[in-house]
C-alpha cells in the first residue's frame, strides 16, 4: 500500500484507530495494576481543598479550631474597637491625641499604684 495514494481522510481514520486501541491498552493497563497493587486512585473532586477546612482536619479538631478561630476574632474586634479614630479627610486615621490622653491617664494612675 503506498502512502502516496491514500487521501487524507485514511490517514486519519488509520491514526483515529491506533490512538483508541492505545488508550483502550492504557485503560486496561491501569484497571489491572490497580487490582494487582490495590490501589485507589482519588477523584480530582476528593483533593479539592475545602473553604472550611483548608487544612483537612477531621471531626473535634476541625470544631477546636472553629471555636479558636471564633474567639480570636472576638477579641480582634474587642481590641480594634478599643483604638480612637477620627475621620479626617473622608478617611479614618488613628487619634494620636485621645492616645497621648489615655497613656498620660495610664502613666498617672500607674505612677500612683507605684508610691503607695
Amino acid at each position: 500500500m503506498n502512502f502516496d495514494s491514500m487521501s487524507w481522510v485514511l490517514v486519519m481514520a488509520l491514526s483515529l484507530s491506533v490512538f483508541s486501541l492505545f488508550v483502550f491498552l492504557f485503560s486496561k493497563f491501569i484497571g489491572y495494576m490497580k487490582r494487582e497493587q490495590d490501589l485507589n486512585i482519588e477523584s480530582f473532586k476528593d483533593s479539592l481543598i475545602d473553604k472550611d477546612n483548608p487544612v483537612g482536619l477531621q471531626g473535634e479538631e476541625l470544631e477546636k479550631l472553629k471555636q479558636q478561630q471564633a474567639e480570636a476574632q472576638r477579641h480582634l474586634k474587642e481590641v480594634i474597637s478599643k483604638i480612637p479614630v477620627i475621620q479626617k479627610d473622608g478617611r479614618f486615621q488613628i487619634d494620636e491625641e485621645a492616645i497621648r490622653k489615655q497613656r498620660a491617664a495610664a502613666n498617672g494612675s500607674g505612677a500612683a499604684k507605684g508610691t503607695v
